[in-house]
């Protein structure tokens, strides 16, 4: 079996470097990671500028890109094969709830999701790396039970996408495994407003908000508990239930009608 390994922290990171450690031992694993911290980079790809793949001394290969920008590389050239599962992280904390839209950890898995592969992102639910070798165990566990259920590779099985979160825990603390949803933030906090040297203004996004929706079945009570949770994920982000509230407008633009639709006019 044949792993591609990537994240958004850069190939340097010690999550990539523990998960690796965890994962070699199941399979062939090379890395492709970016060369610096692509944080909340999502699932954007360089368009503009040229891509270079190094060599680092450990035997990653690294790019000068986005996180998903490493995945799609390595997919459609860099490799010169299909493998069985993509794999990005550790993440340097948690991608949970709306997180998951900016992550660049899961777009980095979603790139090859969207290439019908099989992929995971794992993330610590807290930053700072602690009990990491623990979170790789249990990252490597996962991995080991899914390995054997995997489509051949030159086979075109349905694929799916698992957003894993592990919380910082030692190995004996950590409960297990447990499905959730995704659950929801508040707002971001506010921006933060600087003056640089040269007197010019400059704004840091603000982190990240509080939990909105923790309930009970949601990645943040399940990571709260002690589990590591597993979200399973879909690209599709049509509206489909509100596909019959909309169509009324579009029948009446069609038709050149002026009347405002009920519930969309002022």
């Amino acid at each position: 079996m044949k792993i591609l390994l990537c994240n958004d922290d850069g190939f340097r990171a010690p999550g990539i470097e523990a998960l690796y450690g965890a994962l070699r031992g199941l399979a062939d694993v090379e890395v492709v990671a970016p060369e610096h911290n692509n944080s909340a980079k999502s699932n954007a790809l360089t368009l503009h500028s040229p891509l270079y793949v190094q060599h680092a001394p450990n035997g990653f290969r690294y790019v000068n890109g986005t996180p998903a920008d490493c995945v799609h590389i390595a997919l459609t050239g860099l490799l010169g094969y299909r493998p069985d599962l993509v794999v990005s992280g550790i993440n340097n904390g948690a991608n949970m709830g709306d997180d998951t839209i900016y992550s660049g950890t899961v777009g980095a898995a979603m790139e090859g999701y969207l290439f019908g592969i099989p992929a995971i992102a794992f993330s610590q639910t807290e930053r700072g790396w602690g009990h990491l070798d623990a979170a790789a165990a249990k990252a490597a566990e996962l991995v080991a039970r899914l390995l054997p259920s995997l489509p051949k590779a030159d086979e075109r099985a349905a694929p799916w996408l698992l957003n894993v979160n592990i919380p910082n825990l030692p190995t004996d603390k950590l409960r297990g495994f447990k499905v959730a949803r995704l659950g929801r933030r508040h707002a971001a906090e506010q921006v933060i407003i600087q003056q640089n040297p040269r007197g010019e203004t400059m704004y840091w996004i603000g982190s990240a908000g509080p939990a909105k929706d923790d309930a009970e079945g949601t990645d943040f009570h399940g990571t709260a508990q002690g589990y590591a949770t597993i979200t399973p994920l879909q690209v599709d982000l049509t509206d489909h239930e509100r596909l019959p509230y909309w169509a009324p407008l579009a029948a009446q633009l069609s038709a050149g009608a002026v009347a405002p639709v009920e519930g969309h006019g002022a």
